[in-house]
C-alpha cells in the first residue's frame, strides 16, 4: 500500500507539479486486506466467502485445494471426479493429489495439490505427497510488478473531465474495470478512492458472488455488457475508446477475443495504460489456467509453512495474495499514468499471484507473536446499511474515501456519463 500512495504521491507531481504528503497506517492496512471479512450487512452479518466444495481435502498421498466458488467451477470439478458433492472427498480420497489436479484441471475446474515451497515453482520434489510443477510459474522470477511500454497515444490523449470538488492525484482519470472476486477490485477500487471514475463492466450470464457483488463494486459504478454480441463488444470498445486504464482479471489469452490483449488494445486505443492480473504468471504449462488466492497458497508452499501439528495446510489470516496483488496493481497503474504524463508513452503492467507468493515467500519473518489491532476505527457505513472498512491512508492529512458507496450490481449504464 504504500507504493500505491507513493505511486499517487508521483502522479499528481507529474500533472500538477505538487506532490501530496502521503501517510499510511499500518492498523488500517491489517483492516484493509481483511476487508471482505469485514463487510458487515444491514442485518449486521458478514456473507460467506467459500462454497462447500472450496476446501482442502485429503488425498491418497497428501492434500488437495478445490475452488468450487462459482456455479460452473463446481460443475466441472464434478464432471471431472465423476460424482456427486456426497462423493467428493472418496473420490480425491482414492487418488493422489497430483492425479487430482490434473484431473480436474483438464476438465476446466480448479484443485491443486498442496506442495513445499522447495517444490515450488520448479525444483525436484521432496516427499510423496507432492511433485514439481515443471516450470509451471516460472514466471515469477521476473520483476513483482513488471512494465513494459505499449507505444505513444496516437494524438494527445486529454484527462477525462475532472471529477467534480475532488483534489485527488488520479482525479479525472477513467478506468475500465474488467476484474472479479478480491485483487482486480481491490486495486480498482483504491483508484476510485484516489480519484479515478471506475466502471465495473461484468457479463450478464455470469453474475458475480453475493459476497463480491457488493465488496468488489464499492467507489465504483457497476454495469453489465454481453461483450459476446457485436452489439455489446461495440459498447466496450466506445468505453475503451474513452479511458485512459484497462485493467482486466481473466486468466491469460481470455480477452484475445474480444481485442482486448495488450497488444491489440495499443493497436486499437492508443496512449490505454493496460494492467494485467493473473493467477500463475503467463508462460509455462500453467500460464493459461485459472486460478484464486487460495490455490496459489497452497502450491506455493505457503500452505506448508502454515500447517498443523498433524501436517495439514494451513492458510493466511487473509487472502493476502489478492489485496497484495490489487495494491500492487493500482501502483502500476498509478506509475504507468504518470510516465504517460510525462513522456505520452502507455505501459503494459503486469502482475501475478503467484510471484506475490514469491514475493512474500522470500520476505523475512518477524518471529514476534501478532498483535491483535483494532478495526473499529476504521469501519464506516457503506451505504444501504452496509459497513465495511474505508481506504486506507490519507493525502496531506485527509482520508482517503470511496466515492460511490456499494451500488446495486450491475444496475449503471454502460457510459461514461452517468
Amino acid at each position: 500500500m504504500t507504493r500505491c500512495l507513493d505511486a499517487a504521491a508521483d502522479l499528481a507531481h507529474a500533472r500538477t507539479g505538487r506532490r501530496p504528503v502521503v501517510a499510511l497506517d499500518t492498523a488500517h492496512v491489517a483492516a484493509a486486506v481483511r476487508g471482505e471479512l469485514l463487510l458487515r450487512g444491514p442485518d449486521g452479518r458478514g456473507i460467506e466467502g467459500f462454497a462447500p466444495l472450496s476446501r482442502l481435502w485429503p488425498a491418497a498421498d497428501g492434500w488437495v485445494r478445490t475452488h468450487a466458488n462459482y456455479p460452473w467451477h463446481r460443475a466441472a470439478l464434478l464432471a471431472a471426479l465423476d460424482t456427486d458433492e456426497a462423493g467428493v472427498a472418496g473420490a480425491i480420497a482414492a487418488r493422489s493429489a497430483l492425479d487430482v489436479e490434473r484431473l480436474v484441471y483438464a476438465a476446466g475446474g480448479l484443485a491443486v495439490a498442496a506442495r513445499h515451497p522447495a517444490e515450488w515453482p520448479d525444483g525436484p520434489p521432496t516427499g510423496s505427497q507432492a511433485g514439481p510443477l515443471d516450470g509451471a510459474v516460472r514466471g515469477p522470477d521476473g520483476p513483482l510488478v513488471r512494465s513494459t511500454p505499449l507505444g505513444a497515444a496516437g494524438h494527445p490523449r486529454p484527462t477525462a473531465g475532472h471529477a467534480a470538488g475532488r483534489n485527488l492525484p488520479a482525479a479525472g482519470i477513467r478506468v475500465l474495470d474488467l476484474t472479479r472476486v478480491i485483487a482486480g477490485p481491490v486495486g480498482t477500487r483504491m483508484l476510485a478512492a484516489l480519484g479515478a471514475d471506475v466502471l465495473r463492466v461484468d457479463a450478464p450470464g455470469r453474475p458475480e458472488l453475493p459476497l463480491h457483488a457488493v465488496d468488489g463494486v464499492v467507489g465504483k459504478a457497476s454495469t453489465t455488457l454481453d461483450a459476446s454480441t457485436p452489439a455489446g463488444l461495440e459498447t466496450l470498445h466506445r468505453l475503451l475508446a474513452d479511458a485512459d486504464v484497462l485493467v482486466t482479471g481473466y486468466r491469460p489469452g481470455a480477452m484475445r477475443r474480444l481485442g482486448l490483449d495488450p497488444d491489440q488494445v495499443a493497436e486499437r486505443h492508443p496512449g490505454t495504460v493496460v494492467v494485467t492480473l493473473s493467477a500463475w504468471g503467463t508462460t509455462g504449462p500453467w500460464g493459461a489456467r485459472r486460478g484464486f488466492d487460495s490455490l496459489v497458497q497452497v502450491a506455493s508452499g505457503i500452505g506448508w509453512l502454515t500447517r498443523d501439528q498433524t501436517g495439514r495446510p494451513g492458510a493466511l489470516p487473509c487472502q493476502l495474495l489478492d489485496h497484495a496483488t490489487g495494491y500492487l496493481a493500482a501502483a502500476g497503474a498509478l506509475s504507468a499514468l504518470a510516465s504517460r504524463e510525462r513522456t505520452g508513452v502507455a505501459a503494459h503492467v503486469e502482475l501475478s499471484l503467484a510471484r506475490t507468493a514469491r514475493w512474500l515467500l522470500e520476505t523475512p519473518v518477524d518471529p514476534s507473536p501478532p498483535v491483535d489491532t483494532p478495526t473499529a476505527p476504521f469501519l464506516a457505513p457503506l451505504g444501504a446499511g452496509w459497513t465495511g472498512v474505508t481506504p486506507p491512508g490519507t493525502l496531506d492529512g485527509a482520508p482517503l474515501t470511496w466515492p460511490h458507496l456499494p451500488p446495486a450490481y450491475g444496475t449503471a449504464r454502460a457510459t461514461w456519463t452517468r
